[in-house]
């Protein structure tokens, strides 16, 4: 479990620069607003966001007032729960650069891509939900269908997140626009499902950036060579599953208890930082090492 005190000094350290160098560019709606000093800082509250997908609490709520609230008084300047949530709108961009510009991993020649659909509301209850209406859309995956947004990411073999998006439920993972802005900082191999046969104008594109992707072919598809290496690297894909899992089942990624646009995204962001966060990652280390000695 990631330290609070190691948390909240490095989104402290953030801040710092962040409201120097973005609060006073910050576009406003037009209307004035009293620019009066909040009782809790922005990094506290990016801290409190973060800390509570390690909390173990299926509720924000829960959360707050059980952990945060009897526990926390003394670290923070906590306010009431409602005006905590009025808060967290103020940190989804703020969340958002932290992730991007500080906690993304660096490729290292062997990467593993894959899409986690993250579902809004039970699928027979798509008709009437509103939090995300317009932007989630009904998709399809090998379990069946569901309703909301797909999370596609891309990791090392370290298990470290090296570049992520978000789409609608019906977006394919093997989308162009999609391939391309996961793939546009990457070089060596790429490792895929099935879902990931490229046209062949996309794999001589990504050639040329040095990217190879190799992914299992469908039946009745002629079987192209491939190094014993790749094939062996091939096989250890499940690495990106267990990330998944992580994300959804002790991360809390995914729930359809949401009531705005900005909770979902200050939801989504801040679990993806908790990840990064962590000691412990699922991982091909030892085996990458073993398989290509230095």
């Amino acid at each position: 479990m990631t330290d609070l005190t190691y948390i909240f000094c490095e989104i402290d350290d953030f801040c710092k620069d962040f409201e120097k160098y973005f609060g006073k560019r910050m576009l406003s709606c037009g209307n004035q607003i009293r620019k009066r000093e909040m009782r809790m800082t922005l990094a506290e509250v990016m801290t409190i966001s973060i800390y509570y997908h390690e909390s173990g609490f299926m509720t924000f709520k829960d959360y707050y007032e059980k952990q945060v609230l009897m526990h926390m008084s003394k670290d923070f300047k906590l306010v009431s729960y409602n005006r905590f949530i009025e808060l967290r709108k103020m940190a989804m961009l703020p969340l958002l650069v932290f992730l991007v510009a500080r906690k993304m991993a660096n490729c290292t020649g062997i990467s593993y891509i894959d899409s986690f659909s993250l579902k809004v509301c039970h699928i027979k209850r798509e008709s009437g939900h509103k939090v995300m209406r317009g932007i989630a859309k009904k998709g399809k995956t090998s379990i069946g269908w569901f309703y909301g947004l797909k999370l596609h990411a891309v990791i090392n073999h370290k298990g470290e997140i090296v570049s992520f998006t978000i789409s609608p439920g019906n977006v394919a993972d093997n989308n162009t626009n999609v391939i391309y802005s996961l793939t546009k900082d990457l070089f060596g191999k790429l490792f895929g499902d099935k879902g990931y046969l490229l046209r062949k104008e996309v794999r001589e594109k990504l050639a040329e950036n040095d990217l190879s992707i190799f992914t299992k072919g469908k039946k009745k598809m002629s079987v192209k060579p491939m190094l014993q290496i790749d094939k062996e690297l091939l096989q250890k894909r499940g690495v990106i599953e267990s990330v998944g899992d992580i994300l959804k089942n002790h991360l809390q990624l995914e729930h359809a208890r949401h009531r705005s646009f900005w909770g979902y995204f200050t939801h989504l962001f801040s679990s993806l930082i908790a990840y990064q966060m962590r000691e412990k990652k699922p991982s091909i280390e030892s085996f990458v090492k073993n398989l290509i000695p230095a």
